[in-house]
């Protein structure tokens, strides 16, 4: 049985083939797209479990094929992995910025993309059996279909961003620390930056709204969901 489908959008055939031989080997079904606007189109029609991307492409780049995936709230979920020659932290933090749930930089290990890919799926579907709603003031979070809601306005998250939510918001009054939210939210076999941390909460800050006050900022050691008063 195929473990899920994997879109690879690259303008490299040779890279495609490599990533298709081995991921294919492990069970994956691998569509392929050479330029950003086939590869949304494939998104359409393919339904993928995953996308795999590169910023450098013909036409619409990696990173507007970030941007538009994040802005829709039929493909919001999809977990994105950037794959890419360009290796800089500004690099990384724009496309973290834009939705990406994880970065690699060329040459890589085709075992380590596997890796990495394994690991972004079982998160994306990592907490079906949590408590049926999560719920602090005007702030729900739906762990069986991820959908998060700050009154009655719906909020399309990253997975990432989601998985920072609810391992927060499930321990309200805890302080974490950078590394302990990598640890618990996002597991140490995905290579998280304690630094983009912030970057994803400052993130997910912004799209909360209102809500996003529930996420407080500890200054020297990490973040905390705030405890609801007795007023909330």
């Amino acid at each position: 049985m195929a473990k899920g489908i994997v879109l690879i959008i690259d303008d490299e055939a040779d890279l495609i083939e490599l990533v298709r031989y081995n991921l294919e080997h492990e069970g994956y079904t691998v569509v392929s797209a050479i330029d950003g606007e086939s590869g949304l189109s494939l998104i359409v029609t393919q339904k993928p479990d995953i996308i795999v991307v590169d910023l450098m492409l013909p036409g619409i780049d990696g990173l507007e094929v970030c941007r538009r995936l994040r802005a829709n709230s039929g493909t919001a979920s999809i977990p994105i992995l950037i794959l890419t020659a360009k290796a800089s932290e500004a690099d990384r933090v724009v496309g973290l910025e834009l939705g990406a749930d994880d970065y690699m930089t060329k040459p890589f290990s085709p075992r380590e993309l596997s890796a990495r890919i394994k690991a972004l799926l079982r998160r994306s579907g990592g907490f079906r059996q949590l408590p049926a709603l999560i719920r602090h003031g005007s702030l729900s979070i739906d762990p069986t279909s991820h959908e998060v809601r700050c009154g009655t306005k719906r909020i399309d998250l990253t997975a990432t961003e989601y998985r920072l939510l609810q391992f927060l918001a499930s321990h309200p009054g805890f302080v974490y620390s950078r590394s302990s939210i990598i640890d618990g939210a996002l597991g140490r076999d995905i290579t998280v930056l304690e630094r983009t941390i912030d970057v994803h909460i400052m993130s997910l800050r912004k799209k909360l709204g209102k809500c996003g006050l529930w996420v407080e900022t500890i200054r020297g050691f990490g973040y905390k969901f705030r405890e609801a008063s007795s007023q909330e």
